[in-house]
């Protein structure tokens, strides 16, 4: 699916994880996104910077120069040279100093535009950070396995079954786990197209305010509830093909 709406733009979400095993919990949270082109991330004057910040830092290896440099040497490590085209990225932007990321999708197009592949890239509420290098199909489908540690009550085990397809109008994406022919977890975000200018912004700063830092308080009191529920806390030990360093950047391809 081709990319159809003007980038950058907004996306009013609503973000849904559904348990259903050993115990089933499930919640919702209303939340935004921002979709950027890498080689024009938006750099509104102060005092917009407020809500909208991006910096490499807070994505893959944290090192590089830019965003888009740091993603396409990720690439180039996996054999994967996109020849200069474009790639959008879905992430949360910095507001008011803070940033937390779950999930960031980039979606890497070739020098004749033609989709190369996506890339997830996963953030747990330790620091770590992993990316999975993904083919998908024409429904923005994929599958990878499991090899980072993410939630604290879920081994590293098991495989992904993903949709990430570009976002357009709407906006609709899916992370399942299955083990053993079952899916213990599965999130999802839906949300909608909105224009980026100071008004749509505004409203969405209001409706969701320093959505990164409740997002991420919501993880960890939802976190809070399993465990006063009994929910056993899984070793944090990686699997052996997975880096232990905190700002860890392998990825997989199904």
């Amino acid at each position: 699916m081709v990319n159809t709406v003007p980038v950058p733009a907004l996306y009013e979400a609503t973000v849904r994880h559904v348990r259903a095993e050993p115990v089933r919990n499930a919640f919702a949270y209303g939340t935004y996104y921002w979709l950027v082109d890498l080689d024009d991330v938006p750099r509104p004057r102060w005092p917009l910077r407020l809500w909208c910040d991006f910096r490499a830092a807070d994505h893959g290896a944290g090192s590089a120069p830019t965003l888009r440099a740091d993603l396409e040497a990720f690439l180039a490590g996996h054999g994967v040279d996109l020849g200069g085209g474009r790639v959008l990225m879905l992430a949360h932007a910095r507001v008011l100093g803070h940033v937390f990321n779950p999930l960031t999708v980039y979606w890497c197009h070739g020098r004749d535009g033609s989709l190369r592949c996506v890339v997830a890239e996963v953030h747990n509420t330790y620091g770590g950070r992993h990316r999975y290098l993904l083919e998908t199909d024409a429904r923005g489908r994929a599958e990878a396995d499991k090899v980072f540690h993410v939630s604290p009550f879920n081994r590293v085990e098991g495989r992904y079954r993903l949709s990430l397809p570009s976002p357009g109008s709407r906006l609709a994406l899916t992370v399942a786990l299955h083990r053993e022919g079952r899916p213990p977890l599965t999130a999802s975000v839906r949300g909608t197209h909105r224009p980026v200018n100071a008004a749509s912004l505004a409203r969405l700063a209001l409706r969701h305010p320093v959505a990164p830092l409740t997002d991420a308080l919501r993880i960890r009191i939802q976190g809070i509830g399993l465990y006063l529920r009994g929910l056993p806390v899984q070793s944090r030990q990686p699997r052996a093909s997975d880096d232990h360093a905190s700002h860890e950047q392998a990825g997989h391809t199904p």
